[in-house]
């Protein structure tokens, strides 16, 4: 069996190593496929053995004297547009994005096995005032998705650099994973069963009031646990209390235990 491909990017100084390094634990458990894992960063040090560290690329030129690259400087989150480019870190072939702000829990054969040859990708998890209220996008979130490396996928890189000064734009596109949708066409996406990626403040929390009483909850079919946005896996181990109400969480004892894993 060809080795399929794990890419994680991790830059500056918000997350160490180890993040990266607990995400290659969670892989070399729970794949049982060859795999090359890659974390595309501008500082290598303190990666585990066996963990293939590649440089950041340079800057599109096209992302010159633009608002968002003077705001956010390069590299950016709109490097995961750049990793559709063919040849970006030598990659080929069946290629797994994580975050890695994520914690693998569950078997991951099943990511390479569901719909194999297309784009998979997390549907966007929406709270449910905002779902009761307005249409939801169409917009796939960005912590998790499948690609083949190479060739296939090189139009998404060529419509970013095309469409740049839109796709840069938040008032057009509010984030990159929504512009990263648009990128890929909405008809080559195919979303992940629910129990493959779980957004643990979405799947895990209790809706208030009981939040502010019960322990967040632990879905054993879960393949990866997702933190986005607040509460982090830290601030979910410690209990985490947000600007509004239904946003705080109890101190979660079974994220700690998978967490230091």
């Amino acid at each position: 069996m060809e080795p399929v491909n794990i890419l994680t990017l991790k830059w500056g100084t918000l997350y160490s190593a180890e993040y990266v390094n607990r995400v290659y634990r969670g892989v070399k458990a729970h794949l049982k496929r060859p795999f090359r894992f890659v974390c595309v960063t501008d500082d290598p040090t303190g990666l585990a053995e066996g963990i293939d560290a590649e440089p950041i690329p340079p800057r599109p030129p096209e992302m010159k004297n633009l608002y968002t690259y003077e705001k956010n400087g390069w590299p950016n989150i709109y490097i995961k547009l750049c990793i559709f480019k063919p040849g970006f870190s030598h990659l080929k072939g069946p290629t797994l994005f994580l975050d890695i702000d994520q914690i693998i829990i569950g078997d991951l054969d099943r990511f390479f096995d569901y719909e194999p040859g297309k784009f998979c990708i997390i549907r966007n998890w929406v709270e449910l005032r905002k779902r009761l209220f307005r249409k939801v996008p169409f917009c796939g979130n960005s912590s998790c998705f499948r690609f083949e490396a190479g060739e296939k996928y090189a139009y998404v890189y060529d419509t970013f650099i095309r469409e740049i000064d839109a796709a840069l734009d938040d008032r057009v596109y509010a984030t990159e994973q929504l512009y990263m949708t648009h990128a890929v066409k909405p008809e080559n996406i195919c979303f992940w069963p629910e129990n493959f990626v779980r957004s643990f403040k979405r799947s895990c929390t209790w809706p208030w009031p009981l939040n502010h009483f019960l322990a967040p909850r632990f879905n054993p079919d879960t393949g990866i646990l997702c933190f986005h946005g607040k509460p982090s896996p830290e601030q979910a181990i410690a209990g985490y209390r947000g600007r509004h109400l239904n946003t705080w969480t109890k101190p979660c004892a079974w994220v700690k235990e998978l967490w230091e894993k």
